[in-house]
């Protein structure tokens, strides 16, 4: 059953809440939906080196993997970002999610208010994939 857009930006908005941006001052939540109706949270966590930062998408799903029940039950992927339009997962993100998801997972991308949402894929946000499946 799909989840109503309303619950999917609550969700996001309130791992968002958890962000630790000081130095870029762009926090970011991802919401992971379940097929057992509970989510999984991550939002993006910064460090006075920059590059040992990590994005929301990711700290979602090792959370996903430590506490969670199997990834297939990943139903939805939900993004929020503090911009007047919808913000996408940056190229790490994409190829780490294409471990863990099918291809076509949708992905529920928000602005910060929540007036705008784009549904996608991760077919579609990262095309012509390299992933686990080629490597058996």
């Amino acid at each position: 059953m799909p989840i109503a857009y309303e619950t999917l930006y609550k969700e996001a908005s309130k791992a968002q809440k958890k962000s630790y941006s000081p130095y870029s001052n762009f926090a970011v939540g991802c919401a992971l939906a379940l097929a057992n109706g509970t989510f999984i949270y991550g939002a993006n966590i910064e460090n006075a080196s920059y590059g040992a930062s990590i994005c929301a998408e990711r700290v979602a799903m090792c959370n996903h993997k430590i506490n969670g029940p199997d990834e297939s039950q990943v139903i939805t992927v939900a993004i929020i970002g503090p911009s007047s339009e919808c913000i996408t997962p940056c190229g790490i993100c994409r190829q780490f999610l294409r471990e863990f998801l099918p291809l076509d997972t949708p992905f529920v991308l928000f602005n910060q208010d929540g007036s705008k949402h784009r549904v996608t894929s991760l077919e579609e946000l990262l095309p012509d994939s390299f992933g686990p499946d080629h490597l058996h």
